[in-house]
């Protein structure tokens, strides 16, 4: 049932990438572009995620488990640390290069041709790397 559950979720969350530009790195570069051609509409696909998981959470803090009977995973304390800071640089700096971040990436794997697929092999690479470079980090403190 699960399983079920998780595609259903997957094909609304590919399907509201799809609907609202998402994939389109022309349109997620133009929302990055605040001192070129600025395109606020992806404002709203920013709100559509922020408020109902603002709204989840609050109800999810009242519940044991989930409707699939599964534990609801406890809110993340609010740390910020090297590792935030730098990994959301990193992530920053790789949305506004390309215009695809990690969701929207997979999804483009079907019409984006070799370039996504160099993305994601760039990607992976990342998180294969990351471990490393977070030990060697934590050394040097």
């Amino acid at each position: 049932m699960r399983n079920i559950f998780a595609f259903i979720a997957g094909g609304i969350f590919g399907a509201g990438l799809f609907i609202s530009g998402m994939v389109d790195t022309a349109k997620v570069i133009g929302w990055l572009d605040i001192f070129g051609e600025w395109d606020p509409t992806l404002a709203f696909v920013l709100g559509g995620a922020i408020i109902p998981t603002f709204f989840a959470w609050r109800i999810a803090e009242r519940r044991q488990k989930a409707l699939l009977d599964c534990p609801i995973p406890e809110r993340p304390q609010p740390v910020i640390g090297r590792n935030l800071v730098i990994g959301s640089f990193m992530f920053g700096l790789g949305w506004g290069m390309i215009g695809l971040c990690p969701g929207p990436s997979i999804a483009s794997i079907t019409f984006n041709g070799l370039g996504g697929l160099i993305f994601i092999a760039a990607m992976v690479a990342g998180m294969l790397i990351a471990p490393a470079i977070r030990t060697r980090l934590e050394a040097v403190s």
